[in-house]
């Protein structure tokens, strides 16, 4: 039989070992060690647009890779959110989340993923309350002047929401009940298209977030009626919040999560978790927050996930009241 000489033998079998150790070099690579996509399920331009651009800021610069946006709207949010739910599980691919492709649309619809357990929570990036704002035209200046008409003319208001099953909509939806007036739905692919529309008197009304629409409630080109907080906002000091007009139960406001997908290393959660709460003590991330009327939280991934667990406790009592649930 023939045999190869010593030295071939051992190169080939070193050869060899260097080959077997590259799945283990590759598997033990650092975080990140490539561009990270961050996804959000709305159009560009919008307040979730704007809130994903200031934390891609912040992660990239600690994180020392560039982080990219993307924005993947449409399907009442589950198109940019199951686009994450598949995505490779390694930290390279996130999604800043909402109820609505979380919580609401699972709950309303049958999707193709698991809007909690197909994801690995990391934090609660902010919670944004709504305010509801309407067209200059409609001759109202306050929310009792607003349900009068209503009362009116059912079913002849339109408002505009950043998609089916978001605070935006539900909000709304839970305000009409509180009140017993009938309005009608027109839900958009985010907040920037629904204010277009509202702006351009295409539709009467909206409970849209207050970083978009802010800068028209200054200048006139939209009143604010009411502010969907918990407590009134020194961002608009004259409107009253939900509660306070007498709808209590009706508080809306959208949250923002970064999620990466099942099964992502606890160490790269790790990281991410860090590089979240260093950018909560950055002044001027923090000025960015606060100019969008939006509220920190500081949680652990722990308590992230019990969040948006309890948010769909919420969600799912409040859409049976309003008959919403999938069948």
């Amino acid at each position: 039989m023939f045999k190869p000489p010593y030295p071939t033998t051992r190169r080939t079998l070193l050869a060899l070992a260097a080959l077997c150790a590259l799945p283990l070099a590759h598997a033990q690579a650092p975080f990140p060690s490539r561009p990270i996509t961050l996804v959000h399920p709305y159009a560009a331009g919008g307040p979730a647009d704007t809130m994903a651009r200031a934390l891609a800021q912040q992660l990239e610069a600690r994180l020392k890779q560039p982080v990219i946006v993307e924005a993947k709207a449409g399907g009442a949010a589950t198109i940019g959110t199951a686009y994450v739910a598949r995505a490779r599980p390694d930290g390279h691919t996130l999604l800043v989340g909402t109820s609505a492709g979380h919580v609401v649309t699972p709950l309303m619809q049958r999707i193709a993923y698991d809007g909690i357990g197909d994801f690995a929570f990391i934090a609660v990036v902010a919670n944004q309350p709504n305010v509801l704002v309407v067209h200059p035209s409609l001759g109202v200046d306050r929310l009792a002047d607003l349900v009068a008409l209503a009362r009116k003319q059912p079913g002849t208001l339109n408002y505009a929401s950043a998609g089916t099953g978001g605070a935006t909509h539900l909000g709304a939806e839970a305000f009409a009940q509180a009140a017993q007036i009938k309005i009608t739905h027109v839900p958009y692919s985010g907040a920037a298209p629904a204010l277009k529309d509202l702006l351009g008197g295409q539709v009467q009304m909206g409970m849209l977030n207050l970083a978009a629409t802010k800068a028209f409630i200054a200048d006139g080109k939209l009143k604010a009626l009411a502010y969907g907080g918990v407590k009134p906002t020194p961002l608009l000091p004259q409107v009253p919040t939900l509660s306070q007009a007498g709808y209590g139960a009706t508080a809306a406001a959208t949250w923002y999560t970064l999620a990466a997908p099942k099964g992502t290393p606890a160490a790269v959660i790790e990281t991410l978790r860090k590089a979240v709460a260093e950018a909560n003590e950055d002044p001027a991330y923090l000025k960015v927050l606060d100019g969008m009327g939006a509220e920190r939280l500081d949680l652990s991934p722990a308590d992230t996930t019990a969040y948006v667990q309890q948010d769909k406790t919420a969600m799912e009592a409040l859409l049976t009241r309003l008959d919403l649930l999938a069948k």
